[in-house]
């Protein structure tokens, strides 16, 4: 959960989830300033799980007991899925869907309407909205695609992003010579499945064709990172791509999810196991400072030991790294909701052990690394993040500089503690 703080038009936007949430809390923050609205909190959910959603309903209690005066407004993911469920919160003035919170229509103070929620699936266009910058973030985070065209068995996401359609790249790249123009270094695409990229748009370009006509028409943007990719989606012009531009950002975060063939198959996966290994493998042959990101669920339905475990030595096998371990969460609608369940306990279990097991990696990472120079993104509080994504603190004899800056490092120690790599200025 990403909190902003009020500003001078009092308009204050606590955003769950995503980075695709993040770009579009940035969007609505405009259409709300436009709008004239004061005294407003926008909190824009997430429904990937069930304590996602109890976090943003325990937000809006939390905040309409201290402000008794705020206007709270819901939107995002789980307000378009269940609209009802928010609307009936004496806490809540309104309602907007995930399509329509885009429109600055929706944000007119005049529109009085307290639920104002349209069929996602009936969306066909994603339409970019230009934005300056980030009030909270040195990295911009740019939409490039949205919605879902597959129906993995424990995901509801389709249901509150609609079908996959994507931007057209001429306005990714008057976007982007926005945000660098603004000052920003790097710039993360983000999208549901931004490996389904161009399957709607007429020439139906390609991921990395995308990227190597963004790259090309933007030459004075440095740093170019990816949100997650599928592992049998990435197209030869990507593999190009990640083997010879340095602007392209060494880390791929993965969508794995499970590293049991037979969970695969049950989530309605496009991938096997093997396959992730494969991807890794090839990615570190063509990029050896190559850095892999990824998915998994804890205790998704049917899960024995034995396939939790073959999720466990895929993060070794596959060298994965940086770990977003989701404790698995029955989402209404969806099939693996009606699979026989695991025990809650167990889930839990299951999950800090992937964690762990993330954090080792982590840690071996930043070791293998000593005395190897980087160039950081300094972020805040003097820390921020290598081409790998590896996480650095400044030791302590470094003067304060201005996060958003790309700054030459090189990693001197390393706090076991925290996790975190420890460098200094060269």
């Amino acid at each position: 959960m990403a909190k902003d703080k009020e500003n001078k038009e009092d308009i204050e936007i606590i955003t769950f989830g995503c980075r695709l949430n993040i770009h579009e809390s940035e969007v609505m923050r405009k259409h709300a300033q436009d709008a004239g609205l004061k005294d407003t909190v926008i909190i824009n959910t997430c429904a990937v799980t069930n304590e996602a959603e109890r976090q943003a309903r325990q937000a809006i209690r939390r905040i309409k007991r201290k402000n008794p005066s705020k206007k709270i407004i819901v939107t995002g993911c789980s307000a378009q899925i269940a609209p009802d469920s928010y609307s009936k919160m004496s806490e809540v003035s309104k309602v907007i869907g995930n399509d329509l919170k885009l429109k600055s229509n929706s944000w007119k103070i005049e529109n009085t309407e307290k639920i104002i929620v349209n069929d996602i699936m009936s969306v066909k266009e994603t339409a970019i909205h230009l934005i300056s910058g980030f009030e909270t973030q040195t990295r911009a985070f740019l939409q490039v695609q949205n919605g879902c065209n597959h129906r993995c068995t424990f995901c509801i996401i389709p249901y509150g992003r609609g079908n996959s359609r994507s931007v057209a790249i001429g306005e990714i790249v008057k976007q982007i010579k926005t945000l660098v123009k603004s000052g920003y270094k790097e710039v993360v695409m983000t999208g549901v499945d931004i490996t389904s990229y161009g399957e709607d748009l007429p020439a139906r370009p390609k991921l990395g064709q995308m990227i190597r006509r963004v790259l090309k028409l933007v030459p004075e943007l440095a740093r170019l990172r990816l949100s997650s990719l599928d592992p049998i989606e990435i197209d030869d012009d990507l593999w190009e791509l990640i083997a010879n531009e340095p602007r392209l950002m060494p880390h791929l975060h993965l969508s794995v999810q499970a590293g049991d063939n037979m969970i695969l198959k049950r989530m309605k996966r496009r991938h096997l196991r093997e396959d992730v290994i494969e991807v890794t493998k090839k990615a570190k042959k063509i990029r050896p400072d190559i850095v892999f990101g990824a998915d998994i669920i804890a205790g998704f339905p049917t899960e024995t030991d034995e396939m939790f475990q073959n999720s466990l030595e895929l993060i070794k096998d596959a060298e994965l790294t940086y770990l977003h371990v989701f404790p698995y969460s029955a989402r209404p609608m969806t099939p693996a909701a009606k699979m026989p369940q695991i025990d809650g306990n167990i889930i839990k279990q299951r999950a800090k052990i992937l964690r762990d097991a993330g954090e080792k990696q982590l840690q071996k990472l930043i070791k293998n690394n000593m005395g190897q120079k980087y160039q950081l993104l300094l972020e805040k509080n003097n820390q921020g993040h290598t081409e790998n994504f590896i996480p650095v603190v400044l030791n302590g004899k470094q003067d304060i500089i201005t996060a958003g800056n790309l700054i030459d490092i090189k990693i001197i120690d390393f706090d076991e503690a925290q996790s975190i790599a420890i460098g200094e200025i060269v």
